[in-house]
């Protein structure tokens, strides 16, 4: 009959349906993967983190002999260890003659006796600027006005030379002692020999000239032409 045939029909269309359904849940749905389908690999989804990762690593900071020592700035650094520039004060020339002025006086530290004793020579820088004396003195009676008259002095010297530096108006001393005059009126020498008096005596320094020098009360009684220095001092002596 008509009926039954469109039953049968529809039945197995049915069941084909089902069938479909069926595969197609076990392939979706299972444990399994279907076959043919690729897998993808643990490290493959890693990998795009891991070179994320790479990429924001910060730059390693350069090894320990690369830096400078106590963690400093290669700038700061370079600063400290700069040189510090210092200007020194240019040197002072030797004073000229022209330069000083001198005066002599007696001193108050002396020998005995009843000549002059010792005495103290005064120099004074009446120039502008700066200058320097030195060493021990040279010294000579001085005869009539004439240096070919003059009587020189044995020197003997005493304390160590060293450089005095004046400021304009500045002073420095020697002082000179003498073999000391005996006796009174003309006095005498212990040696026997005849005492020697000199109004005015002519000292010199190295490189600063000779100047004729008399004392301010009296004149210079001495034996012997001896007489021992001390070197230029900044130091007034007694």
């Amino acid at each position: 009959m008509p009926y039954r045939s469109t039953v049968r029909v529809t039945t197995s269309a049915a069941a084909v349906i089902a069938a479909a359904l069926s595969l197609t849940a076990c392939q979706s749905g299972g444990d399994e993967p279907a076959a043919g389908a690729s897998r993808t690999p643990a490290t493959s989804a890693a990998s795009p983190t891991a070179s994320a990762g790479t990429a924001s690593t910060p730059t390693s900071p350069p090894p320990a002999a690369s830096r400078p020592a106590g963690g400093g700035t290669p700038a700061a650094t370079a600063a400290t260890a700069s040189p510090v520039s210092r200007t020194s004060a240019k040197p002072a020339p030797p004073c000229p003659a022209t330069a000083l002025k001198t005066r002599a006086y007696q001193a108050a530290d002396r020998p005995d006796g009843t000549g002059t004793g010792a005495a103290v020579v005064e120099f004074t820088n009446a120039s502008g600027g700066a200058c320097v004396l030195r060493g021990h003195p040279s010294v000579a009676g001085a005869g009539n006005g004439s240096p070919e008259h003059n009587t020189p002095l044995s020197v003997t010297p005493q304390g160590t030379a060293s450089s005095v530096r004046l400021a304009p108006g500045g002073k420095a001393w020697v002082k000179l002692t003498f073999v000391q005059v005996q006796g009174e009126g003309d006095g005498y020498c212990a040696s026997g020999a005849k005492p020697a008096a000199f109004p005015t005596l002519v000292v010199g320094l190295p490189g600063a000239g000779a100047h004729q020098v008399a004392l301010d009360d009296g004149v210079f009684a001495e034996c012997d032409n001896k007489v021992t220095a001390t070197a230029v001092a900044s130091v007034k002596p007694v």
